[in-house]
């Protein structure tokens, strides 16, 4: 509204006028109050539809499951560094500060090249060392591996795994890479997380010498972990950093390339005095590795396997991991038009939980190591045929609790040699539960970190790292913490053929990075932590972005649903058909007709590991970060 001119002589006309002045100034002003206001209620509502605000960039951005890991990514970034270099400073940083996994769990990635548009895959995941055969664990009175302890652990896969993602694709030096972690490991403000977590593990961790001594340094008080802000330090993990940047240097002075300096530093950590005191630690408190198992150990990079998804190309590890299960569910869903369903509908639940039904059915199965006989069926699993006659198993008015695995093999023109293992699949249990491992609750809400880094020149890493997570046994002086992920084979070919242990093999683990294409671009980057509620949940966060139109930061905050039919990866390997882990938000109408299908139904706040997350907008050529609105997941852009 213009306001009146007024003349700066003091007349009397100008006298009358100025009570109209004060009037229309009041309005001017209250019209302006009221339009800030409706802006900012506006703004407000808008910002209240999820807790935590999309992030936005567009030079780079780093997301992962603590502040400091995400710092220590965006320093990196800062130092020239690219997405590659990014994401291997946050999984040091990580590791170091026991975000559920350490240093001697196992990486494994999908990374984007912009130079030559593909994706490649990095498996980084410890295989099963010398000795470690069914007979004996079975000799040891075992019906599988043990979740703890010396005897749980395959070889370190995170120290490799990172030297050659930075090796091969990053543009820095290690020594620049790892600068934030070894920095950490001197000494650290913990937070609360990992110090309750060492403190409710601490007599376990009294048990293992070197744990004790890292973990415990207040052992014999009332807390023996450290508290929330005290400094960690981690003495012997520091020094065996500073050896690989010590043996980077020495190459580097010598001559050596970038590459074959940091393989230098690899060499060091697999067959050099790392390995020999690794071996040392771990034979000592009763582990098997062997200077053999480190040495011949590699880091793969492989090949992904995809899907498209109405013209959208999803990438994910194949069946050394869960990842293909997102890709089956997927090519059934393909076929059904779920979005009229009704997001988080009864139909809508029940559909997806049917056709993740039947993917994990499979991956129970038929997943397994692929370097190690005998060949998975990846390719019918794989097939859209495949797909649509899995879908038309599905019983749309009822949960199937005895659901099976399929036969791929007539898909890719073979002959399936375990048939006649299938039929008395759900006969009898992988395993009697015990007080050895975690039970089904702990296995979906205990997690491990995820990693996201984007650049503006278009590298895309997406990395799903664990293992080696609080209680880890400490192999002698090298602070390395090792793995437990043995626990997730089995040892009798009855429940998976795919997946019996076997020395050198790889256990089938959960960790399950993804990476989607759309017309050759970057679309989606996205990751979460959960066990065998990871895939579960990012089909359902997809499914958000492309079906129900929501951002990033709507979808990784949006109510989850998970199903414990199948079979755990972790503890026994129970499962629990009809068994529905529902959103606290789902109305009563919802529950009672899912009661009515036969699901028995529970219920939580809280449905899904924290999902990370970038969006990249074709549009705008710009980046969204999405982190969940639980735990301590973070994100920082540029």
């Amino acid at each position: 509204m213009p306001f009146p001119v007024i003349s700066t002589r003091r007349a009397a006309s100008a006298t009358r006028l100025e009570p109209l002045r004060e009037g229309t100034l009041r309005i001017a002003r209250s019209l302006l109050c009221a339009l800030l206001a409706a802006s900012l209620f506006a703004a407000n509502a808008q910002a209240q539809r999820t807790q935590k605000p999309v992030l936005h960039g567009k030079d780079w951005m780093a997301i992962t499951g603590k502040p400091l890991g995400a710092t220590a990514g965006a320093m990196t970034f800062m130092k020239g560094g690219n997405a590659v270099d990014a994401a291997a400073a946050m999984l040091g940083a990580t590791a170091t500060m026991w975000d559920v996994l350490g240093w001697g769990g196992e990486t494994q990635a999908l990374i984007h090249n912009p130079e030559t548009g593909e994706v490649i895959g990095i498996n980084a995941l410890g295989a099963a060392p010398t000795g470690a055969t069914p007979e004996f664990f079975r000799e040891r009175g075992m019906e599988i591996p043990p979740a703890y302890g010396p005897l749980a652990a395959v070889t370190p896969g995170t120290p490799g795994g990172l030297m050659v993602m930075v090796a091969e694709y990053g543009r820095l030096s290690l020594a620049d890479v790892l600068a934030p972690a070894i920095e950490m490991a001197r000494g650290y403000p913990i937070e609360a997380q990992a110090a309750n977590s060492i403190e409710r593990q601490k007599d376990r961790l009294a048990g293992w010498p070197y744990s004790k001594e890292v973990f415990l340094p207040h052992y014999g008080e009332d807390r023996a972990a450290p508290a929330a802000g005290e400094i960690f330090v981690q003495e012997d993990l520091a020094r065996t950093l500073e050896r690989l940047v010590e043996a980077e240097a020495r190459a580097l002075a010598a001559g050596a390339s970038r590459k074959e300096a940091i393989m230098a530093a690899y060499d060091r950590f697999y067959r050099g005095d790392v390995a020999e005191e690794f071996v040392r630690g771990s034979r000592e408190q009763g582990g098997l590795h062997t200077l053999a198992d480190l040495a011949n150990w590699e880091v793969h990079l492989e090949e992904p396997v995809r899907a498209s998804y109405k013209g959208i190309e999803v990438y994910k590890l194949t069946t050394w991991v869960q990842g293909p299960v997102l890709l089956q569910a997927l090519n059934i869903l393909e076929g059904l038009e779920v979005a009229s369903m009704g997001y988080n509908s009864t139909r809508y639940i029940h559909t997806l939980y049917q056709a993740m039904n039947l993917a994990f059915a499979d991956r129970d199965f038929y997943y397994g190591d692929p370097y190690y006989p005998p060949e998975e069926p990846i390719e019918g699993l794989l097939s859209k045929e495949y797909a649509a006659a899995r879908a038309a198993e599905i019983d749309w008015e009822r949960n199937d609790p005895g659901v099976l695995p399929g036969d791929p093999y007539p898909y890719q023109g073979g002959t399936n040699p375990f048939l006649h293992l299938i039929e008395g699949w759900n006969a009898d249990p992988v395993a009697t539960p015990d007080d050895s491992g975690m039970d089904a609750d702990e296995a979906f809400h205990a997690g491990t970190t995820s990693i996201q880094a984007a650049d503006a020149e278009g590298w895309v890493v997406s990395v799903t790292p664990s293992g080696g997570w609080i209680p880890a046994v400490i192999a002698g002086r090298t602070g390395i913490g090792m793995s437990q992920r043995m626990q997730s084979f089995v040892l009798d070919e009855r429940a998976g053929p795919y997946n019996v242990v076997e020395p050198g093999k790889r256990p089938r683990a959960t960790l399950t990075p993804s990476l989607a294409l759309r017309d050759g671009r970057p679309f989606l980057s996205f990751a979460v932590q959960g066990g065998d509620g990871q895939d579960q949940n990012l089909l359902q966060f997809f499914l958000n972005v492309v079906e129900f139109g929501m951002n990033v930061q709507e979808a990784a905050e949006a109510a989850n649903f998970n199903s414990y039919q199948m079979r755990s990866s972790f503890g026994a390997h129970e499962s629990q058909p009809g068994r529905l882990l529902l959103n606290d938000g789902v109305p009563e109408w919802v529950r009672a007709e899912l009661r009515e299908m036969g699901y028995d139904l529970t219920f939580s706040a809280r449905t899904s590991g924290p999902i990370n997350a970038i969006f990249f907008d074709a549009a705008t050529g710009t980046m969204w970060g999405g982190s969940s609105n639980h735990g301590e997941d973070y994100g920082i852009a540029w």
